[in-house]
C-alpha cells in the first residue's frame, strides 16, 4: 500500500513543500519541512498532528522551501526531535548556514503566539484587543540551531540505506532509501525509496542540464558532469510510483546564453555608474551566481577592461561566510569541471605576477574580486558610496533574499530604488501565497506589466533581452522590529509560559524525552551536569516556579492527576502526609535534599584538585586571584591557554617566540583573508543596534518609496524544463505519475500531455496496462497510488512442512511446492501415490490453468501463519509453484 498527501506546494503558487508518504504497515515518511516567506504557523498545524505518526523524515535541498521550518519544528514541536532524519552532506551544512541567517536576518521567523492560546491562559489577554498583542516564540539561537543540525544523518549518492524508524513507529520492514543526484543545488536529492513490492521515486526540483557548479540529475548516470546514457539507470527505471514536480521556468535559455544575458545586463549598468542588484538565497543558488561573477571578473581584468576594474563586486549575508567556506571543502559534489579546475590550480605551477596570474592561482571559491559583507554597517557604508553623486564608479551587490522580504537585498532596494541609473535583476520567478505579494512578487509583476516604458538591449551574440522602466511607482515595504515586553504583555506572556511547560511536562510524564528548554526558562527537571553546582538557593527558586506554573494552571482549570502534582501534592491536596521518592527523578527523588551528581568520565570520578588544597594553599590561591585581576588566571589545578603561555614567556620564560595580536578574529574577517582581501575599512565597522534578548514583541512598519530603476529578469532558478519533462517521463516509465509543487494551471495541463504520452507509449509496446494514473493531489488530500496487486494468506498445516524437502542457496532454505488454492476446506495432504494419476489428468489441469490466468492476474502472494481458516493446497496441478521461506510457516504462492 502506497498513499501520498501533499502538506505544501501543490497547485498552488507557493513554493513550500511538504508531501507526507504512507507505506504498508502504517509507515509514515516526511520528505521535506519547507516554510514561505510568510512564516506562517498554521501552515505547520497539519505537519504537527502528524508528527507522532512519522517513522523518518527527508530532506532534498537546503533552500527555505525545503528545510525552512526544520528549526521551528525541533524547538517548539517535542517529539519532532525524535524522529530521525537523512540528507546529503551539503544539504545539512548549508542548510545550517541558511537557517542562522533566516533567524539573524528577520523576527518574523519566529512566529507570533496565537491569540487565542494566549486567550485562554490571561483573562486580561481576553479583555483586551488581540490585534494590539502580536507576542513573539523565543527563537532558536545559534548554538541550537547547529544542535538541530546535528541530529541529521548524512548520506551519500547512490548507497542504498535501511534507516531507524523512530521510538513510536511501526517496524519498517527492510524499508531502504537511496539518495540521487537531483542538480539545481549542492546536495540536492532524488529520493528513491524501497518498501516490499513499492518502489518510490521522489524528485521535485531537478535539473537535468549542467550549470557552472551543479551537475545535471542522475537519471541517466551522469551524476557529476558526466554524459550519461540514452536510459535511465535501472535503480530509478519502472518505478511503482514517480512523484515528479511540475513547476518549469516560462523561458528557457541555454546556459551560455543565460550567462552572457545576465553580463551584458551588468554591464551596461554599471557603464552608466549605476548600481546593479541581485536578490539571491544564502545558500543555494547563490554558488552559481557568485561563481560566475567571480570568474567574469577575472576574465574582464585579465582582458584589462576598465568598466570592471573600477566596479566593486560584494556578495552580502548574515552567514555568507560560513556559506563560502562549506562550498569550499564540498567540491567533490560539485561538477566535474569544478574539480578539475580546483585540481589544476593545487597541482600546477604557480603564476608569476602579471593580472592574468592574478586570477589563475585562485581556486574556484577562492574570491579575489567578490567582497563578502556580512554586518548591516558594511552595507550601509557601501550603500553611502552608492548614493554619493561624486562618486561615479558602479557597483554589483548580490544579498540575501531572493523574496525581498527579509536579509540585506531588502536594504539595498530601499537605498537604490530612487535612481534611475541603477537596476534590480529578478533571477527567479517569486512565489505567490496567500494574502499580500512579496516585494519580489510585485517588481515581477511589474516586469510582466511593462507599463512604464521598455529599454530593449541585445547581446554580443544577437539576444535581445528587456529592461522595464520603474516610472516612479509606489512600492509598500514593511519593517518588522524585535521590542522588549513591558507591563502587563509581560505577565501575559509569562503566564501563556508557564501553562505551556505545565501542559507539556503532563503530556510527557513518565516519558524519556523533554522539551528544549527556552532562553527565558528555567528546567526544574533538569539533570545536566550542572545540577552540582546548584546552590541550596537556587533549587528552592525552582521550586518556587513550579508551584507559580502550578498555581496558574489550576486557575485556568486544567486537571492534573496525582502524579502531575509530584512532590508538591504534601501542601497542594489535603489528607496527604506521604510521598513515595522510590523510583523519581529530579527534585522529587528526596525533598528538600539537592542530591548532586557526580561527573565521570571515561577514566573514573573526575577530581577537582581545589577541593583537596590545604589551608594556607587555599588562602595564597585566592590571595593570587585578588592582586592579579587584570591578568590571566594561574591558579593551581586550571589549565593555561596557549595565549597566556606565550605572554608569560614574554618576560623570559621558554616561550621566547612574540605572539601576534589580532584586534578582532571574528568569521567574517578569516572569510576575508582567506578571500585574498586585506583589512580595510570596512572590516572595522560593527552593528550599533544590539539584539533584544527574551521576551519580546513584533512591532511593524510599513512606509512607501518611489521606484525609478530598471526592472529585468534572467532565469538562474536551476529548473526542469518541458523539454526534459516530455523526453524523461516516458524513459522512466513509472506506474503512476504524481505531479506537485507546481501552479494549478501548469500542473493540470502538464498532466494532460503527460497521460498522453505515457498512453502512448503503453499502445506502442502492446502492454497488459490500458492506462497510466497520473493523480495531482490538492494540498490536505490523499491518493492512492498502491500497486495494482491483490494478496491473500495461507497456512501450511505442520504435518506437511515436515515432508517438504529443503534445498540451501545462498544461504536460504527454498522448497517448491505445487499447489491450489481453492475458497474452503481442509488441509489435505496429497499421498505420492496420486501423483501418476495427477500426470494422466494433465489436460484437464492444463485447461483450468488457461481458465484460472483468464480471471485473475499474475502476483505475487505473502504468507504468513494465522488463525483464522485458510484455503490449503489441494489436487496440485503441475504448473502453479510455491516457494517457502527458510525453515517456517511462511510461503510465496505466484498463480
Amino acid at each position: 500500500m502506497f498513499s501520498f498527501s501533499p502538506l505544501q506546494g501543490a497547485l498552488s503558487e507557493s513554493t513550500a513543500s511538504q508531501s507526507l508518504l504512507e507505506l504498508d504497515g502504517g509507515v509514515k515518511v516526511l520528505i521535506g519541512v519547507g516554510w514561505d516567506e510568510t512564516f506562517d504557523v498554521e501552515k505547520l498545524r497539519e505537519l504537527e498532528k502528524q508528527i507522532p505518526t512519522l517513522s523518518l523524515i527527508l530532506l532534498t535541498h537546503a533552500t527555505v522551501e525545503h528545510l525552512g521550518a526544520y528549526a521551528h519544528c525541533c524547538k517548539h514541536f517535542p517529539l519532532f526531535t525524535r524522529i530521525p532524519v537523512y540528507a546529503t552532506r551539503p544539504v545539512i551544512d548549508l542548510g545550517r548556514t541558511l537557517t542562522q541567517d533566516l533567524y539573524a536576518s528577520t523576527p518574523v521567523a519566529a512566529t507570533t503566539i496565537s491569540p487565542n492560546s494566549l486567550a485562554e491562559v490571561s483573562y486580561s489577554y481576553a479583555q483586551t484587543s488581540s490585534a494590539d498583542h502580536n507576542l513573539l516564540l523565543q527563537p532558536p539561537t545559534t548554538e541550537e540551531i547547529a544542535r538541530y543540525f546535528s541530529l541529521i544523518q548524512p548520506l551519500k549518492y547512490s548507497q542504498p540505506h535501511q534507516p531507524l524508524p523512530s521510538p513510536f513507529s511501526p517496524p519498517l520492514n527492510g524499508l531502504t532509501i537511496t539518495a540521487y543526484n537531483s542538480g539545481h543545488t549542492l546536495g540536492g536529492t532524488i529520493w528513491h525509496i524501497q518498501h516490499g513490492l513499492e518502489s518510490i521515486v521522489y524528485a521535485v526540483d531537478w535539473n537535468q542540464a549542467r550549470e557552472n557548479v551543479f551537475s545535471g540529475a542522475a537519471w541517466l548516470g551522469g551524476g557529476h558532469g558526466g554524459a550519461g546514457g540514452a536510459e535511465v539507470i535501472e535503480q530509478l527505471r519502472k518505478p511503482t510510483a514517480l512523484v515528479c514536480s511540475s513547476r518549469t521556468p516560462e523561458t528557457t535559455l541555454a546556459r551560455g546564453r543565460r550567462d552572457e544575458q545576465l553580463l551584458e545586463s551588468i554591464k551596461l549598468c554599471i557603464a552608466r555608474g549605476g548600481t546593479v542588484l541581485i536578490p539571491v538565497d544564502s545558500s543555494a543558488r547563490v554558488l552559481e551566481l557568485s561563481y560566475l561573477m567571480e570568474h567574469a571578473w577575472r576574465s574582464e581584468v585579465a582582458k584589462d577592461n576598465d568598466v570592471f576594474k573600477s566596479t566593486k563586486l560584494y556578495l552580502a549575508g548574515r552567514s555568507i561566510g560560513s556559506t563560502m567556506r562549506n562550498a569550499r571543502s564540498m567540491l567533490e559534489w560539485m561538477d566535474d569541471s569544478i574539480v578539475r579546475e580546483f585540481e589544476a590550480v593545487a597541482g600546477g605551477p604557480r603564476e608569476k605576477g602579471g593580472s592574468g596570474g592574478k586570477g589563475k592561482d585562485a581556486g574556484p571559491f577562492d574570491f579575489r574580486y567578490l567582497r563578502l559583507l556580512e554586518r548591516k554597517a558594511q552595507i550601509e557604508r557601501v550603500l553611502q558610496y552608492a548614493t554619493d553623486n561624486s562618486d561615479s564608479k558602479g557597483r554589483v551587490i548580490l544579498a540575501s533574499d531572493t523574496s525581498l522580504e527579509w536579509g540585506f537585498s531588502k536594504e539595498v532596494l530601499k537605498a537604490i530604488a530612487g535612481d534611475a541609473r541603477n537596476l534590480v535583476i529578478l533571477t527567479e520567478k517569486p512565489s505567490l501565497v496567500s494574502g499580500k505579494p512579496s516585494i519580489a512578487r510585485t517588481l515581477w509583476e511589474w516586469w510582466k506589466e511593462r507599463k512604464d516604458g521598455v529599454a530593449v538591449e541585445q547581446t554580443s551574440g544577437g539576444d535581445t533581452f528587456e529592461q522595464v522602466y520603474g516610472g516612479g511607482r509606489e512600492l509598500e515595504i514593511a519593517d518588522a522590529k524585535r521590542q522588549a515586553l513591558e507591563g502587563s504583555e509581560l505577565g501575559v506572556y509569562q503566564q501563556w509560559l508557564a501553562t505551556q511547560r505545565q501542559l507539556q511536562a503532563t503530556l510527557q510524564s513518565g516519558g524519556a524525552t523533554a522539551l528544549e528548554p527556552s532562553a527565558d526558562v528555567v528546567d526544574d527537571a533538569s539533570e545536566t551536569t550542572t545540577e552540582s553546582e546548584e546552590s541550596e538557593t537556587e533549587q528552592q527558586g525552582k521550586a518556587l516556579n513550579v508551584s507559580t506554573t502550578i498555581g496558574q494552571a489550576s486557575r485556568k482549570k486544567v486537571v492534573l492527576k496525582d502524579e502531575d502534582l509530584g512532590i508538591t501534592i504534601l501542601f497542594k491536596k489535603k489528607g496527604v502526609y506521604d510521598f513515595d521518592v522510590r523510583g523519581k527523578k529530579g527534585r522529587e527523588r528526596m525533598f528538600p535534599t539537592v542530591m548532586r551528581r557526580k561527573r565521570n568520565d571515561e577514566f573514573g570520578e573526575l577530581i577537582r584538585p581545589e577541593e583537596y588544597l590545604r589551608a594556607e594553599e587555599r588562602e595564597d590561591a585566592e590571595g593570587q586571584d585578588e592582586g592579579q585581576d587584570n591578568k590571566p588566571e594561574q591558579s593551581l589545578g586550571k589549565k593555561r591557554k596557549f595565549e597566556d603561555v606565550g605572554a608569560a614567556g614574554k618576560g623570559g620564560g621558554l616561550n621566547k617566540r612574540p605572539q601576534v595580536k589580532r584586534a578582532h578574529s571574528d568569521e567574517p574577517e578569516a572569510a576575508a583573508s582567506a578571500d585574498g582581501h586585506t583589512g580595510d575599512e570596512l572590516d572595522e565597522l560593527e552593528d550599533e543596534e544590539e539584539a533584544v534578548l527574551g521576551p519580546a514583541k513584533l512591532v511593524t512598519t510599513t512606509h512607501t518609496i518611489s521606484v525609478h530603476l530598471r526592472i529585468a529578469f534572467v532565469d538562474f532558478s536551476g529548473l526542469h524544463d518541458k523539454r526534459s519533462l516530455n523526453m524523461l517521463i516516458p524513459l522512466i516509465k513509472p506506474r503512476k505519475l504524481i505531479l506537485v509543487a507546481g501552479a494549478e494551471e501548469e500542473t493540470l495541463s502538464l498532466a494532460a500531455e503527460c497521460k498522453r504520452l505515457l498512453g502512448a507509449q503503453l499502445t506502442s509496446e502492446s502492454s497488459s496496462q490500458s492506462t497510466i494514473d497520473v493523480f495531482t493531489p490538492a494540498i490536505g488530500t490523499t491518493v492512492d497510488a498502491s500497486v495494482d496487486t491483490n494478496a491473500w494468506v495461507v497456512k501450511l498445516a505442520d504435518p506437511f512442512v515436515k515432508r517438504l524437502k529443503w534445498q540451501t542457496v545462498r544461504g536460504l532454505s527454498i522448497v517448491t511446492v505445487t499447489g491450489l488454492l481453492l475458497p474452503g476446506g481442509e488441509i489435505a495432504i496429497q499421498d505420492p501415490t496420486h501423483q501418476q494419476n495427477d500426470e494422466n489428468e494433465s489436460d484437464e489441469s492444463s485447461n483450468k490453468r488457461q481458465k484460472l490466468e483468464a480471471t485473475t492476474t499474475s502476483t505475487d502472494l505473502t504468507t504468513t501463519n494465522n488463525n483464522k481458516p485458510l484455503p490449503t493446497p489441494r489436487r496440485p496441478p503441475p504448473h502453479s509453484h510455491l516457494q517457502s521461506a527458510p525453515r517456517h510457516n511462511h510461503s510465496t504462492l505466484a498463480i
